[in-house]
């Protein structure tokens, strides 16, 4: 099943975008063809009425008024206006009442309009044989009249309703095409960029099969960051299982003469060869284990440990622990800065050497937090008697005690400093330091 989801997701995930990109380009379409149709349906309208005002204007220079009845001193240039129900019409009624009608009208008669305005006023109105009109009225005053002269002027909407629903299916069918042809060209697009997903498989599966990436796969160079970070992360994983295998040889080797002492004393029944062998063989497989551990962490395992709440709580543990000293211990530093370690280990690191100068101080101990490029630096000074120069790498070593008087084992400085090593740190020990003892000073890869 879960190589079935890998092989169908890259195809999912083509269909599901194409169909996104689609329906979004198609309600791009549908309201761009919405408003170019209401555009053209308004300026086709708009030239239908100025056809008809052109016409009111044209009879209204032409029309006199002779012995109170409307004539045409000239013609107009509308042939539908002699054509009987041509479906185009005129009206011309003189001040007396008398009607001038276009023999398209025949017998009929348009509404009377409304008078007294000075204002061209266009409405809809039903005409002879049920036409569907746009009429057009304006009132006048004829020279060498008195009163008012209505010239209406009225036209079939079947013509331009005609002209409307032909730029209409012209348009969808346009807009149709071009709507199939994006979508094409988007599904092609998106299934060609997704593709470089099916070459990142194919890099996976040779990263995984031991391969390296080289020069033999080309991918996008938006691909690439990704496929950097899968490279590494299997090499690292690599380094890792190495890493575990040498410690496991590391504690076979060292268990092997163990043993074999353990299985002597046995035969013997050197309990007492017996029992120092056992305590020394847990105390091997712990250090090797911890080893272990702390390499596998120098990877993703690792945790974020912020430093400066960590010090403040081994300060009040080592207030805790040695009350009668009556020792001030200051954490100075930022809150916000973390390295990149196990929580327990570094804790072990910080808290050996934090008790390693409460030994030795006289009253005060400071630890200073503070950032140096890619690493956290931890320096533990106390104001105690310090070491000798020649003593400080000596005190490094496995249960060197320089002063037997003061309680200890000895192993203290060396925990601090293997641990330190196994998680890719530095410990430096300086004598005398700032406050004239012992200063010890970690550095750590910082957490980002």
């Amino acid at each position: 099943m879960p190589a079935l989801r890998i092989n169908v997701l890259p195809r999912y995930l083509t269909i599901r975008l194409a169909l996104m990109a689609s329906v979004s380009v198609s309600l791009g379409l549908v309201a761009v063809w919405f408003l170019v149709i209401t555009i053209v349906t308004r300026e086709l309208q708009r030239g239908f009425d100025a056809r008809l005002t052109s016409l009111v204007d044209a009879l209204a220079v032409a029309v006199t008024i002779r012995d109170g009845h409307p004539e045409l001193i000239r013609t107009v240039s509308e042939p539908r206006f002699d054509r009987p129900l041509s479906g185009t019409y005129f009206q011309i009624q003189a001040p007396s009442g008398e009607l001038l009608t276009s023999r398209s009208l025949w017998d009929e008669r348009l509404p009377p309009g409304t008078f007294g305005h000075d204002e061209v006023l266009k409405r809809d109105i039903a005409g002879p044989l049920g036409q569907s009109l746009r009429m057009v009225e304006r009132d006048i005053v004829v020279p060498e009249t008195s009163g008012i002269t209505h010239i209406l002027v009225a036209s079939s909407l079947n013509e331009t309703y005609k002209q409307i629903e032909g730029a209409t299916r012209l348009l969808t069918d346009a807009f149709l095409i071009l709507g199939i042809a994006l979508v094409v060209i988007i599904s092609t697009v998106v299934a060609v960029s997704l593709s470089s997903l099916r070459r990142v498989h194919k890099v996976v599966s040779h990263l995984r099969g031991g391969g390296q990436l080289g020069n033999r796969f080309r991918l996008p160079t938006e691909v690439e960051p990704l496929v950097a970070e899968i490279e590494a992360l299997v090499e690292q994983n690599r380094k890792t299982v190495e890493r575990a295998r040498h410690h496991v040889g590391n504690l076979a080797h060292a268990l092997r003469t163990r043993l074999a002492v353990i299985a002597n004393a046995m035969e013997t029944d050197d309990r007492a060869t017996l029992r120092s062998e056992m305590a020394k063989t847990e105390r091997l497989v712990q250090q090797h284990l911890a080893r272990a551990r702390a390499s596998a962490l120098l990877g993703t395992a690792a945790n974020t440990v912020p430093v400066v709440a960590l010090a403040n709580d081994l300060a009040r543990a080592m207030n805790r622990l040695f009350p009668e000293r009556g020792l001030t211990i200051d954490v100075i530093g930022s809150a916000d800065l973390a390295v990149r370690c196990d929580r327990d280990d570094f804790a072990e690191i910080l808290g050996n050497l934090m008790e390693n100068a409460c030994k030795w101080a006289e009253s005060r101990i400071e630890v200073r937090i503070g950032r140096l490029g890619t690493e956290v630096t931890v320096t533990i000074c106390d104001d105690g008697p310090g070491l000798e120069p020649d003593h400080l790498e000596k005190v490094r070593e496995r249960g060197v005690r320089l002063d037997e008087t003061v309680p200890g084992s000895g192993l203290g400085l060396a925990i601090a400093s293997e641990l330190t090593a196994l998680h890719a740190g530095s410990l430096a020990l300086v004598s005398p330091g700032p406050m004239g003892g012992l200063s010890a000073r970690i550095a750590m890869r910082a957490a980002e």
